[in-house]
Order: structure tokens, then C-alpha cells, then sequence
């Protein structure tokens, strides 16, 4: 795992990252609006650590994840991986960049080619990027099989004859086969029993520790991410709402959406369940086409102010290493959230 005590190194750096998709309309698609999928998202990884994303169905944790690797034309921002930006240039000279940066998909299934076996699914990186001989190659896919657990007998296997978790760990070896530096896990264990998904994620802490790997592991399960996270990016309607270290922010979440978000989290401990008060958010999450004016967290809040309805948040460090986007922290209105807070509950 990731030692926070070693100098750290950044590898990847994103600023103000934008993915903003068009609304088209009638007759001459005229363009009418567009879909704020990811609105202004900054974040930094480090060397070999795990960067957990978060957040409820829709806020843009996936949208957000391709959009960094470049499987989307952003709209606006900046996003550089080892030293590189790659934010704004054409798809043609991003290949050379490919091998460093690569994808484990949500749905196995989905993501693998039916009529592919899978010694072709795992070895059709190593055809793409490099110049390796037939037997090389074989030997590679081997060695990637070995490491993710899969019987080298099953290499001429097709995906249809495999459960979910090994097929997960064919599009893991895939992931690995040019030794990437950056891997981005989409919610890699939603479409898993519950049974497989610990087996998945020790799998990828394993694989962390001996090849000196960094994740982005994007996932709803907030205690999968409490695992496997050294620190959380909470978002919320397209911004990421809160930022810290995993303890820091399970023991003492400062978003009042962080705080409603890790109160559904279920306790296996029923003394300390009891305990938990449950915060219950009133109304639906707004539309990413039609975001409310000031905070997009205003509508449901339970500790909303009148400057939040009109003045968007910035997103500030209020302590070492955390993150809020949230005016109850902005040091002009301290003195009066406590009182308004306390009407609000």
C-alpha cells in the first residue's frame, strides 16, 4: 500500500477537468443545452497509492475516470499523467501514450470480446504496441495469467465459459500486459457476487505492491473503498464536494453530503449501528443539464445557508491534505453557520 512517509511523486494532475455533453433538439438538432457530466474536478494522485472516487449513481465518477484517460475529448481543463499533458492533444498521437495508462472496465462481460479466446483478449496490447514474436508474446500472456490467477490451460478458453471473477481477472491481465503505470478501476467489482469482490481487490492490492502500481478505483461501495483507498474524492453532481485521507474522512467527514453518504454505509455491528444516526436526504438529485444556482449540494442540504444558493462553494484545503467545497468552512461565514446549523437540524 501507499507509504505516506516516502517523498511522493505525482502522477497524475488534474485541474478544472470539464466533460460537458451536448443536448441536441427539433428538427435541425439545433443544440439546446448540454449535460455537465464532470464540472470542474482537481485532483492529484501519488506514486503507487489508490485514490478512491465516490458517490452516488450519476454524479460522473465513471464520466470522470475516462474523460483522465482520454477516452473522451474533454471540454475544458487539464490533465497530465507522468509528467505528461494529454489533456487537449489529438487521439492519433496519444497512442505512443496508451501502454502507461490503462482501464479495468465494470461489466466483464461487456468489456471482453465473445469471439476472442482469451490468450487473444490479453495478448491484442502486446500486438498494438510492440514488436514481440509469437512465442514471446505467448510467454507473456502466460506470465500475465499466472499473476492474476487463471490456469494456463484456459488460455484457448472463450469468456462465455467463465464466471464473472475470472473474467474480471482476464480484463485485469489485459490492463497489465504493457506494465502500466496508472490503472483506472470502474467500479471493477459492481457486477460481481458479493463472495468474488474481496477475492478481485486483494487480487489488485497484490498486484499494487509488486509492481508499484496507481490506482483510481472509482466504486459506490463505500466500504470496499475504505479497504483499499489511501485517501477519498467525494463527488457530487459533476464536482468533487470533499478530499482526504481515507481516516480522515470515515471518522470525520466535513461535507454535509459525506456525512449523509457515510451515514447509509451499514454497520455489521449492531451496538455500534444503533448509535448511527442516520441523516435522511429530502428530494432528488438535480438535473446535470440544469444544475441549481450556487452550491449544486443547496436543494437537499440539510445545513444549507442563503449564501449557498446564489455563490458557488470554492473548493479550499481547510486542513493539510483536506479538501471542502463547502461554505460552512469559508472562515467570513463561521460564525454564523453554528447558529443556522443548528436550526437546521
Amino acid at each position: 500500500m501507499f507509504d505516506a512517509s516516502a517523498p511522493r511523486k505525482k502522477i497524475v494532475e488534474v485541474r478544472d477537468l470539464k466533460m460537458h455533453f451536448p443536448i441536441f433538439a427539433g428538427v435541425f438538432r439545433k443544440r439546446v443545452g448540454e449535460v455537465k457530466a464532470v464540472d470542474g474536478v482537481s485532483f492529484d494522485i501519488f506514486e503507487g497509492e489508490t485514490l478512491g472516487l465516490v458517490g452516488e449513481s450519476g454524479c460522473g465518477k465513471s464520466t470522470c475516470g475516462r474523460a483522465i484517460l482520454r477516452l473522451y475529448d474533454i471540454t475544458e481543463g487539464s490533465v497530465v499523467i507522468d509528467g505528461q499533458e494529454i489533456g487537449h492533444i489529438p487521439q492519433k498521437k496519444l497512442r505512443p501514450l496508451r501502454p502507461k495508462m490503462q482501464m479495468v472496465f465494470q461489466d466483464p462481460q461487456a468489456s471482453l470480446d465473445p469471439r476472442m479466446t482469451v490468450a487473444a483478449i490479453i495478448g491484442e496490447p502486446l500486438v498494438e504496441h510492440t514488436n514481440l514474436g509469437r512465442a514471446a508474446r505467448l510467454e507473456r500472456i502466460y506470465e500475465l495469467m499466472d499473476a492474476v490467477g487463471l490456469n494456463r490451460n484456459f488460455a484457448n478458453r472463450y469468456p462465455h465459459e467463465f464466471s464473472g471473477g475470472q473474467r474480471q481477472r482476464i480484463g485485469i491481465a489485459r490492463a497489465l500486459a504493457l506494465n502500466p503505470k496508472f490503472i483506472v478501476c470502474d467500479e471493477p467489482i459492481a457486477a460481481l457476487d458479493v463472495s468474488i469482490q474481496a477475492q478481485v481487490v486483494n487480487l489488485l492490492e497484490e498486484l499494487q505492491k509488486q509492481l508499484g502500481l496507481t490506482y483510481l478505483f472509482i466504486s459506490h461501495d463505500l466500504s470496499m473503498v475504505r479497504h483499499i483507498a489511501d485517501r477519498v474524492a467525494v463527488m457530487y453532481l459533476g464536482k468533487v464536494v470533499e478530499l482526504a485521507s481515507r481516516e480522515d474522512l470515515y471518522e470525520r467527514p466535513r461535507h454535509p453530503y459525506t456525512e449523509a453518504l457515510l451515514s447509509a454505509v451499514p454497520d455489521p455491528d449492531p451496538a455500534s449501528a444503533e448509535k448511527i444516526e442516520r441523516i435522511i436526504l429530502k428530494g432528488d438529485v438535480p438535473s446535470p443539464s440544469n444544475p441549481p444556482q450556487g452550491c449544486n449540494f443547496c436543494t437537499r442540504c440539510p445545513r444549507v445557508m442563503p449564501i449557498c444558493q446564489h455563490e458557488e462553494p470554492e473548493f479550499r484545503e481547510v486542513t493539510p491534505g483536506r479538501f471542502v467545497a463547502c461554505h460552512l468552512y469559508n472562515t467570513d461565514l463561521q460564525q454564523e453557520a453554528p447558529a443556522r446549523t443548528e436550526a437546521a437540524s
